[in-house]
């Protein structure tokens, strides 16, 4: 009976390590982050970890955003610092965007040298004036949480991983008595001359360094603290000050400032740290950034990573990776699985934490507030990311989206303005793109379940936001109904948007019983009514007088009212009410026939070649998928009666625009929505209207999946006969029941169960 009761206890034992080891398998060894860094993607290779505050990450040049006096087109190529088409790098900088449209960050710029010391970055046709190097891909590799690369010019073998708020960095020297690293303060992303407002050193020994780096960019004021620390003394070290004349310097003349002197200021500096290595020797450096001192970038560094080793801290980076990749198991192939998990990677960087490790963080007021039972979030690009990353959030991600809902509220409270973020980062708001799209954020979180403070005051904080009359035309949209073109070069658009986020707020009141609330917000919802033209059959600018605007073109994306976008996308834009819609089209029939038309239609590249976002990778017949503003569309078959075409061009959208190769993404990333899309649309369902509980479903693109709850509960996805050809729906089974109305509903997801999809070539009509 013993030797029994052994065996068994031993036999249970090996199945629950073999059970442990299927619920964490090695997933991030399918990510590859230079997916997306080629062409549009704007995606960074560096080294983060899940929304974390440090991306450490290489930069290929150094664009100025200005050039004689104007915007810099070519700049506009280098919103995340790298792009795989370089040859050259010129270093490794600690903060970075993931796929934005637009750009800032890129701090503290490190470079390791060796021989004679230069300050300058030299060019990329000669590296070798300056202390960028030449690298090849060959002799690259970036994973979750690691990036390597072989610096040519001067044997050097960077690595970079990180923690939340520390970048570590390993550099492997050849021997030499010339090894230099360089801290370059000055440089930049969507750099131009006057952007560094004043930078600050402070050497406080041989292998410390405190400081900290204030800019006027997209964000207008914004200040990074830094403590940085080396493995090994450096022997000596200097700065140049590359500042202009300036009439009085006060009297720190006295001091010889550019060779071993311990504290330094000014606009435009540039450090440097010296050091002989022996063959094969690698220096660490770890560099902390705190939004609130040098003290506190002090204490994030040594409690992040302290005495932790290089690998040691890679170790914990890709643990923590896996733990959040594993929150949904997919099966597929091998080329399946790196876009599925690149793509889960790409959603998991942003919102990216905005505290110090003791809870501290500035706020809007510019005064150093604390979190207090939530983690505070920064980097919102909310008119991309409400879409779908957001929604997404509400299934794997629950408690987060829930503190970054309340990162918003803290925003609300601390801004002068009464407002919700836009697009909001370092505590700025930097108002860029078109609605109040926070509202819908933080009406989805509450309808869903997932907000646990007060849902009347995010009400009330929604109603302030939808009520700033001398915000991009909200008093005209509140007065007449629409924006008059002539007051706003993006009327058409900011209306429509206007309308469906006051749609979310209407249910937002409705979940919590405000009725003269919901029904103010829902028939401010119709005003897209007011901008579609019923015998164009498309949304078109109308003037102060109410007619429309005569000259009009639906394909242009130029003088038409649109934001990154054109009629024909945008006239579809009523994700709240495709029912109406739908009639003001001629019913279901001639919906269905403008979509196919939007679907198969050639787009000329006159309406897109002025666009920098846009290539013809990212279009499909007019429909632009690399921009948000029609993510929703292909869902809107459902709605036609037609499913199946929902279904073929979600495959065909899928297999388009998604791609395990470093140009493999259509358009920029935008912060991880496009990657949300291919996330929910290869599961199967997708958030037509976020603030609403419903999922319209599409055709899983995945053989199996498990979605691993926060809530303790499994969702099971299978997907019958699923493959390439077999992309059609014959039946639909949640929990043995079948689905018949194409809609899924969020609490049928978080109640756990098993939704079965039974896949076929033909289309079931």
């Amino acid at each position: 009976m013993k030797n029994s009761g052994t065996s068994v206890f031993l036999l249970f034992l090996l199945f629950s390590l073999n059970f442990k080891a299927q619920q964490f398998e090695k997933l991030y060894q399918y990510v590859n982050p230079l997916i997306g860094t080629e062409k549009m993607g704007h995606t960074y290779p560096g080294a983060t970890v899940p929304f974390g505050a440090i991306q450490l990450s290489p930069e290929t040049d150094t664009i100025s955003y200005e050039l004689n006096g104007k915007y810099n087109g070519e700049v506009y190529k280098y919103c995340a610092g790298y792009r795989y088409e370089d040859k050259t790098i010129v270093g490794f900088s600690s903060t970075h965007f993931s796929g934005t449209g637009h750009s800032d960050l890129g701090d503290f710029l490190i470079m390791p040298t060796v021989g004679k010391l230069q300050l300058n970055p030299g060019t990329a046709s000669h590296p070798e004036n300056g202390y960028r190097s030449r690298f090849s891909h060959q002799n690259e590799k970036a994973e979750a949480g690691y990036y390597k690369v072989k610096l040519d010019d001067h044997n050097i073998l960077a690595e970079l991983t990180a923690s939340t708020r520390t970048g570590v960095h390993r550099y492997t020297f050849p021997k030499s008595d010339q090894a230099h690293i360089i801290l370059d303060l000055t440089a930049g992303i969507y750099n131009y001359e006057g952007k560094n407002v004043w930078t600050y050193v402070r050497v406080e020994n041989n292998g410390t360094v405190t400081g900290y780096r204030q800019t006027n960019g997209w964000a207008r004021t914004r200040t990074v603290y830094f403590a940085m620390k080396f493995s090994k003394p450096f022997k000596s070290y200097g700065q140049k000050n590359f500042d202009g004349p300036q009439v009085y310097k006060g009297f720190w003349r006295k001091f010889d400032q550019n060779k071993n002197f311990p504290e330094i200021a000014g606009k435009n500096l540039k450090m440097y740290f010296d050091f002989d290595t022996q063959e094969n020797e690698a220096v660490e450096v770890k560099l902390a950034i705190s939004p609130v001192s040098q003290t506190n970038a002090l204490e994030n560094l040594e409690k992040e990573t302290g005495n932790l080793s290089f690998d040691q801290v890679k170790a914990k980076a890709q643990e923590n990776w896996n733990k959040e990749l594993n929150k949904i198991v997919i099966k597929g192939s091998e080329t399946e699985k790196m876009n599925f998990y690149t793509a889960m990677y790409h959603t998991f960087i942003s919102p990216t934490t905005y505290m110090d490790i003791n809870g501290e963080y500035k706020g809007l007021d510019q005064n150093i507030h604390k979190a207090e039972g939530f983690t505070n979030y920064t980097t919102f690009s909310i008119w991309d990311t409400y879409r779908a990353l957001h929604p997404f959030f509400n299934v794997i991600q629950p408690k987060r989206n829930n503190d970054m809902v309340k990162s918003m509220m803290a925003h609300y409270d601390q801004f002068s303005m009464k407002m919700l973020p836009i697009w909001s980062h370092y505590a700025n708001d930097n108002w860029c793109m078109s609605g109040y799209h926070s509202v819908s954020v933080a009406a989805d979180a509450v309808i869903k379940g997932n907000y646990n403070d007060d849902p009347k005051e995010v009400l009330k904080a929604c109603i302030a936001t939808a009520n700033k009359r001398d915000y991009e035309g909200i008093g005209y949209y509140i007065d007449m109904g629409y924006i008059p073109a002539e007051k706003n070069g993006t009327s058409v658009s900011n209306t429509l948007e206007y309308a469906y986020d006051d749609w979310a707020i209407a249910q937002l009141a409705k979940h919590v019983g405000e009725t003269e609330i919901y029904n103010q917000f829902i028939k401010r919802s119709e005003n897209w009514k007011n901008n579609f033209d019923p015998k164009a059959g498309f949304m078109r600018p109308r003037l102060a007088d109410g007619s429309f605007k005569k000259d009009f073109n639906a394909l242009s994306t130029h003088g038409q009212g649109f934001i990154e976008g054109n009629s024909w996308n945008y006239s579809f834009f009523v994700p709240q009410n495709p029912d109406e819609l739908m009639k003001m089209m001629g019913g279901k029939k001639n919906f269905a026939s403008k979509l196919d038309e939007l679907f198969t239609m050639h787009l000329p590249d006159e309406f897109f070649a002025d666009t920098e976002d846009i290539t013809r990778e990212g279009i499909i017949g007019g429909y632009v998928h690399g921009n948000e503003p029609a993510h929703h569309v292909a869902y809107f078959y459902n709605w036609a009666g037609q499913p199946w075409k929902t279904q073929a061009q979600i495959r065909r959208i899928l297999e388009m625009q998604y791609k395990a190769t470093p140009d493999g993404l259509g358009g920029n990333d935008d912060a991880g929505q496009m990657s949300a899309w291919y996330i929910l649309s290869s599961l199967g369902f997708y958030p037509v209207a976020p603030g609403s509980e419903d999922y319209a479903i599409g055709s899983p693109a995945v053989d199996h999946a498990v979605l691993n709850l926060e809530n303790g509960k499994t969702f099971e996805i299978e997907a019958v006969n699923q493959s390439s050809k077999n992309v059609y729906v014959e039946k639909i089974l949640l929990n043995g029941k079948e689905i018949k109305n194409f809609t899924l509903k969020h609490s049928e997801i978080m109640n756990g169960g098993k939704l079965s999809f039974y896949m076929s070539a033909k289309a079931r009509k």
